[in-house]
C-alpha cells in the first residue's frame, strides 16, 4: 500500500493492478489533504492508513480506480462510503461536488 501526496503514472497503476485484482486498484481519496491512498485488498486498510497519517474519516472516500480503461477510470463504489450520518446512504459517493473534487484530484495525481 503506498499514499500518494505528488504523482503516480497509470503504468504504475496498471502493475499493481495486475498484481492484485487484475483489472482495478482500489484508493480511497482524502478530498481535504488532495492525496490518495492505493494499492491494499481492502479499502478499509487504505482508509485506516490515511486517517494514521493524520487525515479525517469525513473526508475520505472509496473508489476503484481502472488503470486499462480510459472511458471509465474512476468507479465510485466501497462500503466506506456507507455513511448515513453525512447524507450518503450508498456505496457509491451520492453528492455530485464531491465526486467531481474526486476526479479532479485523481486526473492531477494519475500520470497518464
Amino acid at each position: 500500500m503506498k499514499i500518494i501526496k505528488d504523482k503516480i503514472s497509470i503504468q504504475e497503476l496498471k502493475e499493481m493492478a495486475k498484481n492484485m485484482f487484475g483489472d482495478l486498484v482500489k484508493a480511497v481519496v482524502d478530498v481535504e489533504k488532495r492525496i490518495i491512498a492505493i494499492d491494499a485488498e481492502l479499502h478499509s486498510d487504505e482508509e485506516a492508513a490515511l486517517i494514521e497519517d493524520g487525515s479525517q474519516q469525513e473526508n475520505l472516500w472509496g473508489i476503484n480506480i481502472y488503470p486499462e480503461n480510459q472511458e471509465k477510470l474512476i468507479e465510485f463504489d466501497s462500503m466506506i462510503n456507507l455513511r448515513p450520518s453525512q447524507g450518503n446512504r450508498s456505496r457509491g459517493v451520492d453528492n455530485p461536488e464531491i465526486q467531481k473534487l474526486i476526479i479532479e484530484i485523481v486526473n492531477e495525481i494519475i500520470i497518464k
